[in-house]
């Protein structure tokens, strides 16, 4: 081979290289990179060629290598495409191209322990660090909440965020969709109703307690209210539910005497802090309940998770009977088989 091929030959293999290397579509499938603290650059590269399918392993390692991977890699959350390049791919990891992360709050949330678990399983935050800062009055009272109402500051949604966000930014961010959530017109509505933004929340967590039923929420909030309002003891067994932890399986006598102020059986009027994270539409359903005569509510024995509603107390007994009969009968039923 003459010097000329040779050298036309080196020419074209580093215009070869150079194009596979920072042009050419370097992956297979898309993939989500999630890179801790301390990992190393041989990690992150294993992980897009087992996660993103990497065509070309040795483009990666030598962007790696020229683009300096090794010690200035940023964790975070990046989102790999089919069409990017193996020095892209780098780029992205070494300047920190996050993709933002979705922190979803969803489901029944009674605990501040599940609270913080949510969070741990979608961000880089410890499910531990999460629980020792819903117990941090210093850190909550610098959005305005205390350890006891900290469930009202969290409105269940979706929420966009850096995986890599820290708690003050986490928390940050739910307090800014607080205040985006309370607009005039809502805080208008509370005002209607004689409740505060806690107010509503703490009686939007009872209504949320009671059933898992959407449409009835405002039915249920116009029971409530309708208490509230006319001086009688709200009789939540949700509240009696959360004294004890919400370890019962069934609400007894025994249970309506537990001297706590959440126990709404004991005590009039709300109990001090919300008893879980309600959702936007139980709060929504205490500032436009339905406007009716009920009273009191009890289980439908046709056990389809809705319920009957009283004006009288004579008449909530006539349907809680009927619940009672059909729960009876339900339950021969189940031992027989």
């Amino acid at each position: 081979m003459t010097l000329g091929a040779i050298a036309a030959f080196a020419v074209t293999f580093t215009a070869a290289r150079y194009y596979f290397d920072r042009k050419a579509p370097s992956f297979s499938r898309e993939y989500e990179l999630y890179v801790y603290p301390d990992t190393d650059a041989a990690s992150v590269i294993d992980s897009l060629v087992s996660g993103a399918g990497a065509k070309r392993r040795g483009s990666l390692e030598r962007c790696a290598r020229k683009i300096g991977l090794q010690g200035n890699i940023k964790p975070g959350k990046y989102a790999v495409a089919p069409e990017h390049s193996a020095a892209y791919a780098v780029r992205m990891i070494v300047n920190g191209w996050q993709t933002p992360q979705n922190l979803t709050l969803s489901g029944t949330i009674r605990s501040k322990g599940k609270l913080a678990s949510i969070i741990d399983r979608q961000m880089m935050v410890d499910s531990a660090a999460v629980a020792s800062a819903l117990d941090d009055s210093l850190f909550l009272a610098g959005f305005g909440f205390t350890p006891e109402n900290v469930f009202a500051l969290f409105l269940p949604d979706t929420y966009e965020l850096y995986w890599t966000a820290d708690l003050q930014e986490i928390f940050s961010r739910f307090r800014k969709e607080y205040d985006r959530f309370w607009t005039p017109e809502r805080l208008a509505l509370a005002e209607k109703q004689d409740l505060s933004r806690m107010e509503v929340s703490v009686m939007a967590s009872i209504v949320n307690g009671e059933t898992l039923e959407v449409s009835e929420y405002p039915k249920i909030a116009g029971v409530y209210l309708n208490r509230l309002h006319r001086g009688m003891k709200l009789q939540a067994d949700p509240t009696v539910c959360f004294c004890f932890d919400y370890t019962l399986d069934r609400v007894l006598k025994k249970h309506l005497r537990v001297d706590s102020p959440y126990n709404t059986y004991k005590y009039y009027g709300l109990p001090p802090a919300p008893i879980n994270v309600p959702p936007k539409a139980c709060i929504d359903a205490v500032l436009n309940p339905d406007e009716h005569g009920y009273l009191y509510f009890c289980a439908s024995p046709d056990f389809n998770g809705t319920h009957l509603f009283a004006s009288t107390y004579r008449e909530h007994l006539v349907n809680a009977r009927a619940f009672q009969r059909a729960l009876t009968a339900r339950q021969k039923s189940i031992s027989k088989d």
